[in-house]
């Protein structure tokens, strides 16, 4: 996909299930990340990611204390979530089981227009 016409159709969800121990796991899914056309360090993209959650229809936390950014995302407009990790100076966007492709393509609009690069977005898709 290029710059001009990512589609954001996502070709396979992950399986929801909550094993006796307690918790959620997800099986399989999609992933499409997001790579500016010029390195940029994870900080950086970190901080766009935020300038542009931090918009009226977001509620967003980094709830997981983990080495990178992951944000778990409420796009309120579509009435749907979603995982977003920074790393490896790509944003990833991670689907669950109930994710709209709208709100995907809703937030790397937002992303491309508050950043000065071209972008290149990929689909990943796993079973398990």
């Amino acid at each position: 996909m290029t710059d001009d016409a990512p589609t954001f159709d996502i070709p396979r969800r992950p399986t929801r299930s909550y094993p006796r121990e307690g918790g959620v796991e997800h099986e399989g899914g999609t992933v499409f990340h997001l790579s500016p056309d010029v390195e940029t360090p994870d900080s950086e993209l970190a901080a766009l990611v935020e300038g542009v959650l931090s918009a009226e229809r977001y509620t967003y936390g980094d709830w997981f204390e983990l080495p990178k950014p992951v944000y778990l995302v409420h796009d309120q407009r579509h009435a749907t979530a979603f995982r977003v990790v920074v790393r490896y100076g790509t944003v990833e966007f991670h689907v669950l089981p109930e994710t709209a492709s709208a709100a995907l393509e809703s937030l790397y609009d937002r992303i491309r227009a508050e950043s000065e690069w071209s972008w290149r977005v990929e689909c990943e898709t796993s079973d398990d």
